[in-house]
């Protein structure tokens, strides 16, 4: 008889600063047999369905919710996921099942839940006949993992490596387990520990410390010691304001806990050993460009990580095209998210010329539209195919990205893509689909802060993070923390860390 495993999903990065807060409306969701068809989108979903079927397992999907990172989501959008959860996770389990997978983020909070992973365990382990199962599922490198998350599950499993290129990979990995748990009945438990440190993202990208050596201790640990199934190293997302934002460690093992608990210390002091890696700083776009010039040979990328969209920003920020519009710039190229302006050009003909009030409503410390005369170049309904599908975008939503109804507009040396729904600028299809080559502008402004760099670094001479107003400041001192437990490394002066285990 084929193991019987219950599936579901719950993804989204809270930036809890933000004023909008996140809608049921806001996530795309899919419900029972649709889920199984996600085999082959290359999502964490798509990884674990592959795996299920290598091993012959009966998949029994009830509730995959995900929106783009955004403000707190709504108390009755958590409730109404539940709601579709647990109606088909009631009779799942009353007919049997051996075993739960969840693809989860681990930074996910709403008006009053800090929590949102933590709380859904511990309702699912409440649910007749849930309280033993093995559970095993994927969590994102920028989880704020909690202990009550791991007190609830067996087996979390996150991704190494930023952009999340290893997104499917990693769900295969963490099904792997399940299958080691299955076959040889070995049901390891997780431990935890946090540091008292916050890094913004842009510096947690894999590529050089401190989350490389990180992520390769926590490879080496996993050699070292069978009994440790996977050591995580998580850099947590800072613009979460929860009482255990931060990095966190945790291991998945059916060994001795006090065994699991040292290589937790060994990770926690090489993580804190790291603690000025991970600090950012980086000059005005203003600076920038004055050093560059307005037409350098290009492309040369400028990289705005306060309008940060996988952070959770809305993707309208005006810092970059002001300073692109005050120094001249040749051929630039920048994609704003405004469904307003994209409605205004609903009836304009192409070719058509039209004064437009461009971005900055979304951040209430944006200098607001920018004023432009702008002609129309083309629109789309904004669907396009991911080019690579190993692309950090399919670990959001899987090779197929929908922007929303969108523009292409031109103001003198400017190209500007406006679109409908806030996408982040991971994959160049993005561009391309639009009729837009990438390839053939001087100055390209993003708005990411690490996952941009599988797309663009192949095809940019050169690339500049560049200070703008926006809510994913990597300045973290400029955040007003309420619920953060303190001290916190950089916000405050630690001399001696106290780590916290469960």
């Amino acid at each position: 008889m084929k193991p019987r495993i219950l599936f579901g999903g719950l993804f989204h990065e809270t930036h809890t600063f933000l004023d909008q807060t996140t809608r049921w409306e806001d996530f795309e969701v899919t419900r029972g047999a649709d889920i199984l068809a996600k085999k082959g989108d290359e999502s964490p979903t798509a990884g674990f369905l592959e795996e299920a079927e290598r091993h012959g397992w009966e998949v029994v999907p009830t509730a995959d919710a995900r929106a783009m990172p955004s403000g707190p989501v709504e108390d009755a959008a958590f409730e109404r996921f539940w709601v579709e959860f647990e109606q088909r996770a009631r009779p799942a389990l009353a007919a049997g099942v051996e075993a739960i997978f969840l693809v989860l983020h681990g930074a996910m909070t709403t008006e009053s839940i800090e929590d949102v992973e933590g709380e859904l365990l511990a309702r699912l382990r409440a649910l007749p006949g849930a309280a033993t199962l093995p559970l095993f599922g994927v969590l994102d490198l920028h989880g704020n993992v909690t202990a009550r998350m791991c007190a609830h599950a067996n087996g979390l499993v996150s991704y190494r490596k930023n952009p999340h290129t290893d997104a499917k990979a990693t769900a295969v990995r963490a099904a792997r387990l399940l299958h080691r748990c299955l076959t040889t009945g070995g049901v390891p438990r997780m431990t935890w520990c946090r540091v008292p440190m916050l890094w913004a993202p842009p510096g947690t990208g894999t590529h050089s410390d401190p989350m490389l050596a990180l992520t390769r201790l926590a490879g080496q640990i996993e050699v070292a010691d069978s009994s440790i199934w996977a050591c995580n190293i998580l850099a947590g997302f800072s613009f979460a304001d929860t009482a255990e934002t931060g990095v966190t460690l945790c291991t998945v093992s059916d060994g001795d806990r006090a065994v699991a608990r040292r290589y937790l210390e060994v990770g926690a002091r090489k993580v804190w050993a790291l603690r000025e890696c991970g600090v950012v700083n980086y000059p005005s776009v203003d600076e920038v460009l004055a050093r560059i010039g307005p037409a350098p040979s290009g492309p040369v990328l400028l990289v705005e990580p306060a309008d940060n969209i996988g952070g959770g920003a809305p993707g309208d920020g005006t810092g970059i095209l002001r300073a692109m519009l005050a120094h001249r710039v040749e051929r630039g190229l920048v994609a704003i998210n405004d469904p307003q302006s994209v409605s205004r050009l609903a009836e304009l003909a192409i070719g058509g010329t039209i004064r437009l009030a461009v971005g900055g409503r979304g951040w209430r410390l944006d200098p607001g539209p920018v004023e432009l005369d702008v002609t129309l170049m083309s629109r789309s309904n904004g669907a396009f195919q991911l080019e690579d599908v190993h692309s950090h975008m399919a670990s959001m939503s899987g090779t197929r990205v929908q922007m929303g109804p969108c523009v292409v507009v031109r103001h003198a040396g400017l190209t500007i893509l406006l679109t409908s729904r806030k996408t982040p600028p991971f994959d160049l299809g993005q561009f391309r689909s639009q009729g837009v080559e990438p390839c053939s502008f001087a100055i390209i402004g993003v708005k990411a802060a690490v996952a941009h760099r599988q797309a663009y670094n192949p095809i940019t001479v050169a690339s500049y993070f560049v200070d703008t107003p926006g809510p994913c400041s990597s300045n973290l001192a400029s955040f007003s923390f309420q619920r953060l437990h303190r001290p916190v490394f950089p916000l405050d002066s630690v001399v001696e860390p106290k780590f916290l285990f469960s």
